[in-house]
């Protein structure tokens, strides 16, 4: 057999196949379940299966091609090692699959990265090398000492052979159900979606297989609008199994030529399938690995899908425990249980409760005010919800039937980041005041180096961070500013290096904080 780990040619879907049926992933790999999800299958009306990549392992989907990859090297490339840069499930699927083999890794990871996933390859038996604040400067630093002491650089997903170990998945979906009419994968890089659709595809043509983006870190829909792998200007981390700037170009060729669609799906959408997926599975995944489920839910609601028999790969569980608060939080709000509003009401006896009157039966879920004296205050409320936007589009009119000034905060990210923790901190003079949201990485001296930097020069109005356990964090931040001084302020703002934004005139500042 003629070995397709080499970029000579882009490999037919057959080679594909054959590649896939001759892998050696099973040496190591496990046939993972496919589940089904009572509870949610009766709530959307389709059968609703989940492939439990989770159950792999490493808790993750990606041995399939590090193991594949690793294991079809030459005993030159075997005895001098390899390497790879990443933060997470490829580093685990590396170390793993090299340590099996009786062969020394060497995984590059950003020094941001979390100690569970460090102490994960360690416990592999890779040697893990703290370096770069993100994914891309690690991945330089991996290519340079690949370079320098002729280690095999084992790439996440832009490699024919990865993209085979990747396809055994839906091998296995064939074999567990035959009858499936669509299959939604995550996309981060490609790999997963690219041999999953080119088998599909190849032998089953009729089943469609739709792809799920998170929408901060779409680089294949920025492909497929470009024509070509394109470079996004920032991706978010919050999904950080799928936070890939560029999609690969063998993974694009594939996914252009076979994925039947790509969907994208926000934050919230994620935290509510993970939500689902422990609720009928007991599964806990990790953001990326609810991924396609939040994009299947999407499609069903979006195409009016009743009847069919639908599959989604859960691709990942190797989650921070911390980051679990933060999806709690937010998982309401993701399924459309959950309203936030601001309502204007007089500051007299009796107004709360006429208020409530108003809501009826529905559940409070937060209600938050402070006195401030004036005639009239603004308190932000949390209303429950059982069919969602439609009941949250009646509320709003109903109070505003009754008299009262509504402000539906329920897609305001500022909102639900921030203010929600905030409320009642109003000023009770006037200020010259601007606010600035930040992005930092979350490594040790990141808060200090911001405070160091602004608030010893400038006088702070106003602050508040939250650590939700995620990579990066981000601060709410006011400044006592005169005009004047604003070209001065933003030139340190500029030396600072964090991304930032001026939200001042952010309606939700307006109403609790100005």
């Amino acid at each position: 057999m003629k070995k397709i780990y080499s970029f000579s040619h882009a490999p037919c879907p057959a080679e594909y196949l054959r590649a896939a049926l001759r892998s050696h992933v099973y040496e190591v790999a496990q046939i993972t379940p496919l589940q089904i999800m009572n509870k949610l299958s009766e709530r959307l009306e389709n059968t609703i299966l989940v492939k439990r990549e989770d159950r792999q392992p490493v808790h993750s989907f990606k041995l399939r091609g590090a193991y594949a990859m690793i294991s079809s090297l030459n005993e030159t490339q075997k005895s001098s090692g390899v390497i790879t840069a990443s933060a997470g499930n490829h580093a685990q699927g590396v170390a793993f699959s090299a340590t099996r083999l009786g062969i020394t890794s060497l995984i590059v990871m950003p020094i941001n990265t979390a100690d569970i996933k460090i102490d994960a390859v360690r416990d592999f038996g890779g040697k893990p090398l703290l370096c770069g604040a993100n994914f891309d400067e690690a991945k330089i630093k991996a290519m340079y000492l690949a370079d320098k002491h002729q280690l095999t650089f084992i790439p996440p997903f832009d490699h024919p052979t990865v993209i085979a170990g990747q396809g055994t998945l839906a091998m296995e979906l064939l074999q567990q159900d035959a009858h499936l009419d669509r299959i939604f994968v995550p996309v981060g890089g490609g790999g997963l979606a690219a041999g999953v659709s080119v088998l599909i595809k190849h032998l089953m043509p009729q089943i469609k297989v739709i792809g799920v983006e998170s929408a901060e870190s779409a680089s294949l829909c920025a492909a497929l609008s470009a024509g070509m792998p394109v470079w996004l200007h920032k991706v978010g981390v919050f999904a950080e199994g799928v936070a890939v700037r560029c999609v690969g170009n063998e993974t694009f060729r594939l996914c252009q030529e076979y994925l039947d669609d790509v969907i994208t799906v926000d934050n919230d959408a994620i935290c509510a399938a993970i939500k689902d997926l422990f609720e009928d599975v007991r599964a806990i995944a990790e953001p990326s690995g609810a991924l396609a489920l939040a994009g299947m839910k999407k499609y069903i609601q979006r195409y009016a899908i009743r009847g069919e028999r639908l599959a989604h790969v859960l691709s990942g569980a190797n989650i921070n425990f911390h980051e679990l608060r933060y999806i709690s939080e937010r998982c309401e709000l993701g399924e459309q249980r959950e309203a936030l509003m601001a309502i204007t009401i007089p500051e007299k006896k009796g107004s709360f409760l006429e208020f409530y009157k108003i809501l009826g039966n529905r559940s409070v879920t937060e209600f938050n005010y402070r006195f401030n004296g004036s005639k009239n205050v603004c308190i932000f409320i949390g209303i429950r919800l059982k069919h969602g936007r439609s009941e949250r589009n009646t509320i709003v009119q109903e109070i505003l039937a009754n008299g009262f000034h509504v402000v539906d905060l329920s897609d305001d990210e500022m909102a639900k980041l921030h203010v929600r923790y905030m409320v009642g901190a109003r000023l009770f003079q006037p200020l010259q005041e601007r606010i600035f949201s930040f992005e930092f990485p979350e490594a040790p001296g990141a808060l200090l180096k911001f405070l160091h930097t602004l608030g010893a020069n400038w006088n702070i109005s106003l602050f508040h961070y939250r650590n939700h356990g995620t990579d990066y964090g981000r601060v709410l931040a006011g400044f006592e500013l005169s005009n004047q001084k604003e070209s001065e302020f933003k030139e340190y703002l500029s030396k600072l290096g964090y991304e930032w934004h001026d939200v001042t005139t952010n309606p939700v500042f307006e109403v609790f904080l100005n």
